[in-house]
């Protein structure tokens, strides 16, 4: 059950943060073989100015930075993870993000350290 997490600028959510939901919501279950009804997410919506980044970090052209965590549970290999990072930068570049405003960070966990309702994940 990943707990995805976005980060972005208030104007970008209300033009688009209902494809931006769909987006990450279909690379995940692509990429990760997960339910297509295993969806919870958190949009946190940001004034200009409040997310800080640096614009030219590691070599990259950032302008307005998304960034996006996953919470989830220890279970994927490194190719997978990696598919996943690609499906998501793929479906928002559809959208017109650009891969170089995508910030995608995992944290992950295990079985235990979750509870979804009525039982156990």
């Amino acid at each position: 059950m990943p707990l995805v997490q976005i980060d972005l600028e208030r104007s970008l959510a209300e033009r688009l943060g209902g494809q931006i939901s769909e987006g990450i919501h279909q690379a995940l279950v692509d990429a990760l073989g997960m339910d297509p009804t295993d969806k919870f997410q958190i949009f946190r919506t940001h004034a200009p100015g409040e997310i800080v980044f640096d614009p030219t970090y590691n070599g990259v052209d950032r302008r307005d930075l998304v960034s996006i965590q996953i919470q989830m549970v220890h279970m994927y290999d490194v190719t997978t993870k990696w598919a996943m990072f690609d499906q998501i930068a793929k479906r928002l570049a559809e959208l017109g993000i650009r891969n170089d405003d995508l910030l995608i960070s995992i944290v992950e966990n295990g079985f235990e350290d979750w509870y979804a309702g009525k039982s156990r994940s």
